[in-house]
């Protein structure tokens, strides 16, 4: 453990950012040995590693030298207690959920088509129509439009005035002339 001069703590304490930096630096390898073994579900490295600071900053905060312990065992108590208490929060069944989800990709990491995809995509929507048109029957296109809203076999066969078979005969056959 580093031996933290008298001096640099109460620079620290009384708002030097430079001492508190000078301060932090000192006792990082203490923060950082503390995050390593604090880690859980949860808790990451880094996350315990801010907690480890969270911890420095109130036994800066909170030291006094009238009582008699040295600075470096004072402030290596409080992080070591504020990095436990963030691992046992992490550890708490309510956070599960939390700890095992698989995180959902944000919108703007969503690769968006360019206007060259988007043009071909449109080719393609086209050329679809258009060879539904010349080479579907109309019981075939029928079939095929319900079937893309969802419609069942058997309402689109009521809808149609035709048997379920017909309507699934003629989805297949529409399938097969589209793919080829």
């Amino acid at each position: 453990m580093q031996k933290v001069d008298d001096d640099l703590l109460v620079r620290a304490q009384q708002g030097d950012d430079t001492a508190l930096a000078a301060l932090i630096a000192r006792m990082m390898p203490a923060i950082r040995k503390g995050a390593a073994v604090y880690r859980a579900p949860g808790l990451d490295f880094e996350d315990a590693v801010q907690e480890g600071l969270i911890g420095l900053f109130q036994a800066v905060r909170g030291y006094r030298s009238a009582a008699g312990t040295p600075f470096a065992s004072y402030a290596a108590t409080c992080i070591h207690h504020a990095q436990q208490d963030a691992q046992r929060a992490a550890l708490r069944k309510k956070h599960a959920p939390l700890n095992f989800s698989v995180p959902l990709p944000d919108a703007e990491n969503i690769p968006q088509p360019g206007p060259e995809e988007l043009a071909i995509a449109g080719e393609r929507y086209a050329d679809t129509l258009q060879r539904m048109q010349t080479e579907l029957s109309v019981l075939e296109r029928r079939a095929l439009v319900a079937s893309l809203h969802g419609q069942p076999v058997a309402q689109t066969a009521r809808t149609l005035g035709t048997t379920p078979k017909a309507v699934a005969n003629a989805l297949a056959r529409a399938r097969r002339k589209l793919r080829g």
